[in-house]
């Protein structure tokens, strides 16, 4: 070792330093919303995949940050003003971030993330369909408007009211946090009586007698990507290492969820601090409905509505026009 550090060395002093390779960051910024939809980037944290996949690929010590936030609006601001690098929410939001950036921010997909039910929940035993809301009842959503949530509710609008009346609710929405508005749903205090809730809180909420659903998201997309994680051009293509750090990464904590719910659960509970069980955890895991996978599934189902109704500009060829060119690291999650 000794001889071939001499021997380049010499070899420097006769040629000259070679070009540096342009540097990539030493931080990596994720952020991630509430609920198990985002369980992945939790066992990313807790397991500190990505400081374990860094090293691995040489890139030595690497600061990860991993920030919480409520909603996908925030998450996209977050991103263009770079602020974080990777952010991760519902399919909408990155649908309508991805038509916007074209051309400039570029924004794209990293990769799918889950795939499960999400439910509309009251307390109102008079509500038994969307058919029955009027414009005094309030419905707590991440993001009024723009969630996965919001247009869903657009959807199934439509399907209730006809194609032209598909923005008739959307005045009934209230941004608030999935804690937040599974504790005033349940406590009947505040302005809220119906909590479009994503897993665990809605099955935590349907656990309670007085709470029932009065729409299934699988009612109106069967087995379709729900989360995706998305990211900018610019911090892809300028951190072409880091990125494959963050995908492997990734892909093993997903591989993880599906090899060991049991685990998965332990995490997940250390980090919520939610008063559930490990056992409840799992049974939400081992649900036909729920799924994990990287690989997306009918986006089209979204981006078609979104189109039809204006809210998408450009619509998507496919999944090669939506997300960016996948480093090689093997999705043992596919169903």
């Amino acid at each position: 070792m000794r001889r071939l550090a001499i021997g380049l060395a010499a070899l420097l002093l006769i040629c000259g330093p070679a070009p540096r390779a342009r540097a990539e960051q030493g931080e990596l910024r994720i952020a991630y919303q509430f609920g198990l939809l985002f369980l992945p980037l939790v066992i990313m944290d807790k397991e500190k995949l990505v400081d374990v996949a860094a090293r691995e690929a040489g890139l030595g010590d690497l600061k990860t940050s991993y920030i919480q936030m409520a909603g996908g609006s925030d998450m996209n601001g977050a991103l263009l003003s770079g602020a974080i690098d990777i952010g991760s929410g519902g399919v909408p939001p990155f649908l309508i971030m991805w038509s916007r950036t074209r051309g400039n921010a570029d924004v794209r997909g990293v990769a799918a993330m889950c795939a499960m039910p999400i439910n509309l929940n009251t307390r109102d035993p008079n509500l038994k369909s969307i058919a029955d809301l009027t414009d005094r009842n309030k419905i707590a959503m991440p993001a009024a408007r723009v969630s996965i949530q919001a247009i869903m509710l657009q959807m199934a609008a439509e399907k209730a009211f006809g194609p032209k009346e598909f923005g008739r609710l959307d005045n009934l929405g209230v941004s608030l946090s999935h804690p937040l508005a599974m504790s005033m749903l349940l406590s009947g205090q505040g302005e809220i009586d119906l909590h479009f809730a994503s897993p665990p809180y809605n099955y935590q909420e349907l656990e309670d007698s007085r709470i029932h659903s009065i729409l299934n998201s699988h009612d109106l997309l069967g087995n379709a990507t729900f989360e995706v994680l998305w990211a900018t051009r610019k911090f892809v293509e300028g951190n072409p290492r880091l990125y494959t750090v963050f995908v492997t990464a990734f892909q093993r904590a997903v591989d993880l969820i599906n090899r060991d719910p049991h685990r998965a659960a332990e995490i997940y509970l250390r980090d919520s601090k939610e008063k559930l069980t490990v056992e409840q955890i799992v049974r939400i895991l081992k649900d036909p409905q729920v799924e994990y996978t990287t690989t997306p599934k009918h986006i089209d189902r979204y981006s078609d509505f979104l189109h039809r109704t204006g809210q998408l500009k450009a619509r998507p060829s496919g999944p090669d026009d939506l997300f960016f060119p996948r480093p090689d690291v093997a999705d043992r999650s596919a169903k």
